[in-house]
């Protein structure tokens, strides 16, 4: 019935008010500092590219639901000619637009204190006035993930805190997860960051919705649709950023720049891992081993 909204279990991405999203609140929250689990994920991340890049300067690159969130972005920079920031919430592209067009006035507040750990390698360390050129190189694009083009076209990408954060029905997480993956080139380096066993959140005075997700979910998924890939599990430490979730997921890898074709074919293939055994390694990082916790981030789809 038209103006009905349906309970919050069988609601679907649409039915929440990401244009509503209170991006300086959540800013504020989450970004006025590098937390532990902010440090551990952006080491994690910056070695791989590091590694995967190998000196690369020219690669074009996409961060999917960037949010209020720029450091996935700052991950990719040293090795991207250009970046797009992919985001569907309006509050948080016009939050973006502002930020690009005024040269990041939130970068002595918080973003300097991201990219002085991503620094301690040595591609970030030779890149000087990082502000500057993510200004010049990124761009942002109004868009929801669902509409991103499956065409193989981006050489490096990002997607933090988004596939599970936007939804809590499981072939949405999926979706979402298939359309970032299928918009990566062959052998295209990727970082994705999950909430894991996330209840949903609250930002100002909007709920928003997460899918319960597991590692072994993850490595399930990512069974046969990319390459070399690792999976690890921060787990919450003694100081977590909020209430309802269990740990975070860090998975990164190279894609296999092949499309999977129809819904029906994405399906097939998410079925049959869910019916497999789990491939690859899992890597769980306990709180006294990495003193780390990620929380779900969302940029919405």
């Amino acid at each position: 019935m038209p103006g009905v909204v349906p309970p919050r279990a069988q609601r679907r991405n649409e039915d929440y008010p990401w244009d509503q999203f209170d991006t300086q609140a959540y800013l504020a929250h989450n970004y006025k500092h590098v937390r532990h689990d902010d440090r551990r994920i952006l080491r994690i991340v910056s070695r791989f590219f590091e590694r995967a890049c190998q000196g690369k300067r020219d690669l074009r690159g996409i961060d999917v639901g960037t949010g209020a969130n720029l450091y996935p972005a700052l991950a990719m920079l040293p090795f991207c000619q250009e970046i797009t920031l992919l985001e569907f919430a309006q509050s948080n592209v016009d939050w973006l637009r502002s930020e690009r067009e005024n040269m990041w006035p939130s970068w002595l507040g918080s973003w300097g204190g991201f990219w002085q750990i991503l620094r301690r390698m040595p591609s970030y360390r030779a890149f000087t006035e990082p502000e500057r050129w993510l200004a010049k190189r990124a761009e942002v694009v109004h868009r929801s993930l669902f509409e991103l083009p499956r065409d193989n076209s981006y050489d490096i990408g990002t997607m933090f805190f988004v596939a599970e954060s936007i939804t809590r029905q499981r072939a949405e997480f999926s979706a979402a997860m298939d359309h970032f993956l299928d918009s990566l080139g062959r052998d295209a380096p990727f970082a994705i960051a999950l909430m894991e066993h996330s209840r949903g959140y609250q930002v100002g005075d909007s709920y928003f919705p997460a899918t319960d997700i597991s590692t072994r979910d993850v490595e399930q998924f990512l069974r046969g649709r990319v390459r070399r890939v690792e999976v690890k599990r921060i787990g919450p430490g003694a100081d977590p950023v909020r209430d309802g979730y269990t740990g975070m997921i860090v998975a990164y890898g190279r894609a296999r720049g092949c499309q999977l074709g129809t819904g029906d074919d994405r399906a097939n293939s998410t079925a049959a891992a869910d019916a497999g055994s789990v491939a690859g390694g899992s890597q769980i990082l306990s709180a006294g081993q990495e003193k780390d916790l990620v929380m779900g981030r969302p940029g919405a789809a």
